[in-house]
C-alpha cells in the first residue's frame, strides 16, 4: 500500500520525529547548557506541533509553505524562551507563541486598511499579550491586556477585531462527498478561545498515555454517562475497582496536563 506523503517546504511530514516528554526535557537541559545541536533536535521533534497549528489557518488562502515557515519561527522563539523550572508542558507554552507569530504575519499582510489609531492599539495589545504569555506561561484575558495597557477593554477588543482577516460566511470548511459545511454552519454564541484549543491538545495527549482499560472506563463514565456500577457490570469487575481505576486515571491525566 502506498504511503501518504505530504511535503511542506521540502519536508516530508510523514517522517517527522516525535519526542517523548522525558527526551524533550533532557534536550532542553543540554541546549540550555550550551549544546546548539540539541536546539536543532528540539525544532525537528516539534514540527508536528507547527503542522497542527497551521491547520487552523488553512482556509485563509495563504500559502501553506509560508505559514509553516512563520510557524517555525514561533516554535524557535518558544524553544529559546522556555523555562524548565515552570511546571508547564512545552506544547502548552509553544502553541500560543506559534499562533502569535502567524497572526503577526497575517496582520502585516492584511489588504484591508485600518486606521492608524486602531492599528497602534492592536499592535500594543498583541505585544502585551506576548509579554504576559511569556511571563505567566498562559494566554492572558482581554481584561488583563487592557489593564496592563491602561486602555478600555472595549477599545482593545475593537482594535483586535479590526485587524482580523475577513472570512466569507459561505466559505466551505469541510466536504466529504456530500453537502459542504460552511463557516456560517459553525458559528456559535461564544467566540472560541486559543487557551481552550491548547487545553484540548493537552487533554488528547494525556488520554493517549492511559492504558486501554483506563480509556474505556473514562469513555463510559464521562462520554457515555454510565454509572460506576453499570461500568463494573459491563467490563466484569467490581464497582470499587472501577472507582479506584477511574480516580487513578484522572490523577495521572491531571499530572500530565498541569
Amino acid at each position: 500500500m502506498a504511503r501518504n506523503k505530504v511535503e511542506i517546504c521540502g519536508v516530508d511530514t510523514s517522517k517527522l520525529p516525535v519526542l517523548k516528554n522525558q527526551e524533550m526535557r533532557e534536550l532542553f537541559r543540554e541546549y540550555q547548557a550550551g549544546d546548539i545541536d540539541s536546539r536543532e533536535k528540539l525544532v525537528s521533534g516539534n514540527l508536528r506541533l507547527v503542522l497542527s497549528v497551521i491547520q487552523r489557518f488553512h482556509n485563509r488562502g495563504e500559502c501553506v509553505d509560508d505559514l509553516f515557515q512563520v510557524g517555525c519561527i514561533g516554535l524557535m522563539k518558544a524553544i529559546d524562551n522556555f523555562d524548565l523550572g515552570q511546571n508547564v508542558k512545552f506544547s502548552t507554552y509553544a502553541v500560543p507563541m506559534i499562533i502569535g507569530e502567524i497572526r503577526r504575519y497575517l496582520r502585516d499582510n492584511n489588504p484591508i486598511r485600518v486606521s492608524r489609531s486602531l492599528r497602534d492599539i492592536a499592535y500594543k495589545a498583541l505585544q502585551m499579550r506576548d509579554n504576559l504569555t511569556n511571563r505567566h506561561s498562559r494566554e492572558p484575558t482581554v481584561q488583563e491586556i487592557s489593564k496592563a495597557l491602561g486602555v478600555p477593554k472595549e477599545d482593545v477588543v475593537f482594535a483586535l477585531d479590526a485587524i482580523q482577516d475577513p472570512v466569507s460566511l459561505f466559505e466551505p470548511v469541510f466536504q466529504d462527498g456530500g453537502d459542504p459545511i460552511y463557516v456560517m454552519d459553525q458559528i456559535s454564541d461564544e467566540k472560541a478561545k486559543d487557551i481552550q484549543w491548547v487545553e484540548e491538545i493537552a487533554l488528547k495527549e494525556a488520554l493517549a498515555r492511559l492504558n486501554d482499560r483506563e480509556k474505556m472506563i473514562l469513555s463510559m463514565r464521562f462520554f457515555e454517562g454510565k454509572t460506576q456500577m453499570e461500568v463494573a457490570d459491563e467490563i466484569g469487575i467490581s464497582q470499587a475497582q472501577v472507582s479506584r481505576l477511574e480516580k487513578a486515571a484522572i490523577h495521572q491525566m491531571h499530572r500530565y496536563v498541569t
